[in-house]
């Protein structure tokens, strides 16, 4: 090569130490792993079952957090529009807002905890 390596010529070996030679050849040995991985995973994704099976998985979680995220929003944005009307109408600014925007968060984790499927829907009796 025109920058002054002697890799391309076979004879590199030999004006390298010991410890180059073992790096240069664990160096090799990781090339061809992930090359073997790489060919794998392209295998894997060209199958007729797997394809954009990834792509779907992903938007999935994407759907299900913009699901998680409205409800939550939604729940406490609720709360807040109904303590302003109630201080709009019981002139007792700020205290309703404070009350309801604090229950419409509640409201809106339960919803989202609901949702995610850690709490159920209902309670057994």
């Amino acid at each position: 090569m025109a920058d002054g390596t002697n890799e391309s010529d076979g004879h590199g070996d030999r004006d390298k130490s010991p410890d180059e030679v073992a790096l240069s050849a664990r160096l090799g040995s990781l090339d061809q792993r992930l090359s073997e991985f790489r060919d794998g995973r392209k295998i894997g994704a060209d199958q007729p079952g797997n394809g954009g099976g990834d792509t779907a998985a992903r938007a999935s979680a994407m759907a299900r957090g913009l699901r998680l995220s409205s409800e939550l929003i939604a729940g406490v944005l609720v709360g807040a529009v109904l303590g302003w009307g109630f201080d709009r109408l019981l002139s007792t600014s700020p205290f309703g807002f404070i009350v309801f925007f604090l229950l419409g968060f509640a409201a809106g984790v339960l919803n989202v905890v609901r949702s995610a499927g850690i709490a159920p829907d209902r309670p057994r009796q």
